[in-house]
């Protein structure tokens, strides 16, 4: 039995229009027995089925459904609920909520503050088994997963059953228990007080006003290690190089950067107030010798030279200058059947504690994927590796490894 892990947490309770919306009162009741801080969200076909007096005796709280609280301007902020909430649970999610959640439409509060909530979201699917087996419900139930939202059916085994009837869903004592479960293995804010830097994405190095030399890093997994880091407390420097990511955390603060020059220049300068530097962008090795300040015409020519030099080494900078008690990680992207090998000189060369190896020769990892599978190398031969799983996963897998050191 798992006691206490719902203890003050702040839980963000979605209702839908859906028959098994009286169960979000025993959900309620569940939650809030156990120490959790309940606020209600209910779309305005749920409330055909519930009372919102109803949720908010049990919630303690005034029930949310519209923008507009009052007709004197005051407005419920979607982006302060979605910053507040340690977790969102939908339930029940009919059909049309899901649909709606995983195409990100945004026609009532509920799904506004889906779109702008920065904490883990769970959703219990509440339909007959038809319409649960189409597979339009079922592609979006799988788009919503890849998006890193869990989704809670009935156990295995039990699935006809529970959706057999209109209406039905997970019973709320499970549901609950899934959300313990979570919190239970969720490390607690363990980067508190903790600055880390965090490079992400390419670099590009011009060669005249419209071209460049540049890679295929789209910076997810350097984001997805930023957000990981703010939300386990730590305060984190984002230096990306040019990406269309965008962060959600407010504890991150980004500068955005263009060359490797660039990058290593607001590197070095953070470094020395940081406790720690994840060094995942993919910096350019090489920048042209002269960008020209022109266009470059074709003209005649069949061939063209470009005079390259070496851009400063980012990492092995920083390695000269870490200070004791600093942790500094890299990441080494190899294409070679003995990509370890090459890992584990980099992680000497650069004066490193540990890196993280990944190779194009693996399906799903790499640059333009969702997906990564990495092996992680520390500077005592501790050598962990780990499966292909969502780049969110593995910068989990890579902060636990960070938070390890830090210690």
């Amino acid at each position: 039995m798992i006691i206490h892990t719902l203890k003050n947490k702040h839980i963000i309770l979605g209702i839908t229009g859906s028959i098994a919306a009286y169960k979000a009162a025993l959900i309620i009741r569940g939650l809030v027995k156990k120490g959790a801080e309940v606020q209600v969200v209910i779309t305005p076909a749920g409330k055909e089925f519930i009372t919102p007096l109803t949720l908010s005796t049990l919630s303690r709280k005034p029930v949310i459904s519209e923008f507009f609280s009052n007709r004197d301007g005051s407005w419920n902020s979607h982006v302060d609920l979605g910053l507040w909430a340690d977790a969102m649970l939908v339930a029940p999610a009919t059909a049309s909520t899901i649909g709606k959640m995983a195409n990100g439409t945004a026609d009532n509060m509920l799904l506004t503050t889906y779109l702008s909530c920065k904490a883990p979201v769970f959703i219990a699917p509440a339909m007959d088994l038809d319409m649960f087996a189409h597979p339009a419900v079922q592609q979006n139930l799988e788009r919503l997963r890849s998006f890193g939202n869990t989704v809670i059916e009935p156990t295995e085994g039990e699935l006809a059953s529970q959706l057999t009837g209109k209406g039905r869903m997970e019973e709320p004592e499970k549901i609950i228990e899934r959300l313990e479960a979570f919190f239970a293995s969720r490390p607690e804010k363990d980067l508190a007080g903790k600055k880390v830097l965090i490079t992400a994405g390419p670099t590009y190095e011009k060669i005249d006003p419209v071209r460049f030399i540049g890679n295929y890093s789209s910076g997810k997994m350097g984001f997805a290690l930023a957000e990981v880091c703010a939300r386990r407390g730590a305060e984190v420097t984002l230096i990306a190089g040019p990406v269309s990511a965008e962060v959600h955390h407010p504890n991150i603060w980004r500068t955005d950067v263009e060359s490797a020059e660039e990058m290593y220049q607001a590197a070095t300068a953070a470094f020395p107030a940081m406790d720690a530097a994840l060094l995942c962008a993919a910096v350019a090795d090489y920048r042209p010798q002269n960008a020209s300040t022109e266009k470059i015409k074709r003209e005649s020519k069949e061939t063209m030279t470009l005079h390259l030099i070496a851009n400063k080494d980012i990492a092995a900078s920083l390695g000269t200058i870490k200070r004791e008690g600093q942790i500094l990680a890299g990441f080494a992207l190899e294409t070679q059947a003995d990509g370890r090998t090459y890992a584990q000189d980099k992680l000497r060369r650069k004066n490193l504690d540990f890196i993280v190896l990944n190779s194009l020769r693996d399906a799903g990892a790499g640059f333009r994927c969702d997906t990564n599978k990495v092996t992680i190398l520390d500077k005592n031969g501790e050598v962990t590796a780990c499966s292909l799983k969502s780049k969110q996963e593995v910068a989990v897998d890579i902060i636990n490894k960070l938070t390890e050191l830090l210690q």
